[in-house]
């Protein structure tokens, strides 16, 4: 069992704290400062928070980090944390990013979505020394897993989550590990999802609008008007005719619910 801290903020970071708490000890939480969410706009906690609030966990907020913080262990494991850790910081103790794509590629903000809406068949979790430069630093493990066709992102997050604690339990078990530079070819950029990502063209190739919708599920949703009306669509199917065939849907201001039933209510 290793005393380690951990940096995370988004609801993958949560479910890496929540396991790495099971098989370690968790000195300090870093994590980001409460914010307005959903909606209403409330100002709530970030997941890791959460998680580490239940679990009886130190838990550090600065708006931005800085050197000298009081994380209580000489490693920290860094995984959705959201914010940039400064040099000087990075040089006080070891930080090992956690990473949902088998680097180099999927670099950034949405691996895990860009991987689903390029078609990958095979994605992963890599573990890597945290860097300046985004999501470059050498790798002291990796493993590979595949992309379901019915794998939407919390599939992915959740495998990644598994397989991230396993491979950490041997990085920290090791006094001298080894971490070997990344390659130099086949890097790509997961750019951050934004408003148009989410919009579905429905006279598009019905294999990539499924694959719009498990890409953003359950987490953003992709948007669409079905008959004539504005819905977020959480699943979605190629039907027998290979037509693109919503399974659930949500109208603006309503829940989520069968598009069968949804239909109905349209009567």
């Amino acid at each position: 069992m290793a005393r380690i801290a951990v940096a995370a903020t988004a609801p993958f970071g949560a479910d890496v704290l929540e396991r790495l708490a099971a098989r370690h000890e968790i000195s300090a939480l870093l994590t980001r400062p409460d914010a307005r969410q959903g909606r209403g706009r409330r100002i709530a906690p970030p997941p890791a928070k959460l998680v580490a609030e239940r679990l009886g966990i130190h838990v550090l907020q600065p708006d931005e980090p800085e050197s000298g913080l009081e994380l209580g262990a000489p490693t920290v494991v860094v995984c959705a944390y959201g914010l940039l850790i400064p040099e000087d910081l990075l040089g006080e103790r070891a930080w090992l990013n956690v990473h949902p794509s088998l680097l180099p590629r999927w670099r950034g903000a949405a691996p895990v979505e860009r991987a689903i809406l390029a078609g990958d068949t095979e994605t992963g979790v890599t573990i890597h020394e945290t860097v300046k430069e985004l999501d470059a630093g050498p790798i002291a493990a990796q493993r590979a897993f595949p992309i379901g066709d019915g794998d939407d992102a919390a599939a992915i997050f959740a495998q990644a989550a598994r397989f991230a604690v396993e491979l950490l339990d041997d990085v920290l078990a090791d006094s001298s590990p080894q971490f070997v530079p990344q390659a130099t070819e086949g890097v790509s950029y997961a750019e951050k999802i934004v408003s148009d990502d989410r919009k579905l063209d429905l006279a598009d190739d019905p294999v990539a609008l499924v694959r719009r919708v498990r890409a953003l599920s359950p987490h953003i949703g992709a948007r669409a008007d079905l008959h004539r009306r504005p819905v977020t669509i959480w699943r979605a199917r190629i039907g027998e005719a290979g037509a693109f065939e919503p399974l659930e849907v949500q109208p603006d201001g309503g829940q989520r619910m069968d598009e069968a039933a949804w239909l109905r209510g349209l009567r």
